[in-house]
């Protein structure tokens, strides 16, 4: 039986603690281990090597993982044991942290149930290599579009307006958004030579939207997120403009290093990973959270996409 006295002094360091409480949840590897809490692979082999020998936690090999768990006791030892796990539980109002392990655990156990998806993914970027005659995105991109019903969408930091353009072709009316005075112009030139009476083209802060609030079906940041100063005051605008029922759709870059991005492409921020997505949808007041990874690619720096939606309640 594990010692009580010796797993109190274990458990007194935070990261412990909380890997305790995760594996006390759920089995995971040392690679989701890492994805959650951030922590170094040594720094986190040592910690589960104590925990190992401490007998809290134990390990399986399944192929070529090993996967780590909480080690459950049986008889007159497992009282006192869940009476500990039960006393650091109470604990994790201490360690803001916690809540951080938790969405991101849950946001691993949904990638875990997603390999069909990945396997597809896979598969799909084998055939897009070869020719299909008839086979194009933009084929599958009207179709989609055609069977959106109209409505009012917001584009917000729409750049010259590519994507407003094919928007307003479905739409009820579309707003497009952009901080620059010059796109924005570009932008309402090309609308007048296609005759789009329903696409509007104006200046204004993602933080500052000049939309009247509740006025909007559907709010997109497309790969304009990052651009913003304040990311959770952006989507709060967001928020504040759609109806009670509307949605709000995030396409932004996946967490990345490359560092030129700042003087390339005048990117704020270098991408938000799923969780930190999830939180500002869930801080702004969005239910119906969902996000997921669209998009890899195949050259250097591999950006990834990520996608995030949410509805206002």
């Amino acid at each position: 039986m594990p010692s009580i006295l010796k797993s109190l002094r274990l458990l007194a360091d935070p990261s412990r603690l909380r890997i305790l409480l995760l594996l006390e949840r759920e089995e995971l590897s040392v690679a989701e281990l890492q994805e959650i809490l951030s922590m170094g692979q040594s720094t986190l082999s040592t910690h589960l090597a104590q925990l190992k020998q401490a007998e809290l936690v134990e390990d399986r090999r399944t192929g070529k993982n090993i996967l780590y768990r909480f080690k459950a006791q049986r008889g007159a030892e497992a009282k006192p044991l869940a009476e500990l796990i039960g006393l650091l539980r109470q604990a994790t109002s201490e360690i803001p942290e916690t809540d951080h392990d938790s969405d991101a655990l849950r946001l691993i156990l949904r990638k875990r149930q997603d390999k069909t998806r990945a396997y597809f993914d896979e598969l799909a970027g084998r055939f897009g290599r070869q020719y299909v005659p008839g086979r194009s995105w933009k084929g599958v991109a009207e179709m989609l579009l055609r069977l959106l019903p109209p409505m009012v969408i917001a584009d917000l930091g729409a750049g010259e307006g590519t994507l407003s353009q094919l928007l307003a072709q479905r739409a009820k009316k579309v707003i497009a958004v952009d901080s620059s005075e010059k796109m924005v112009e570009f932008g309402a030139g090309l609308a007048r030579k296609h005759g789009a009476r329903n696409l509007q083209y104006r200046k204004g802060d993602l933080e500052a939207l000049p939309i009247h609030a509740a006025s909007v079906d559907l709010a997109l940041f497309s790969q304009s997120l990052h651009h913003a100063q304040h990311p959770q005051r952006a989507v709060e605008e967001a928020y504040r403009i759609l109806k009670p029922g509307g949605r709000i759709a995030i396409l932004d870059l996946s967490k990345h290093h490359f560092e030129e991005a700042r003087e390339l492409y005048a990117d704020l921020w270098l991408g938000f990973t799923e969780v930190e997505l999830q939180a500002f949808l869930r801080e702004a007041g969005f239910g119906g959270i969902q996000t997921s990874v669209v998009h890899r690619e195949i050259e250097a720096p591999h950006f990834e996409t990520t996608l995030a939606v949410g509805d206002k309640q």
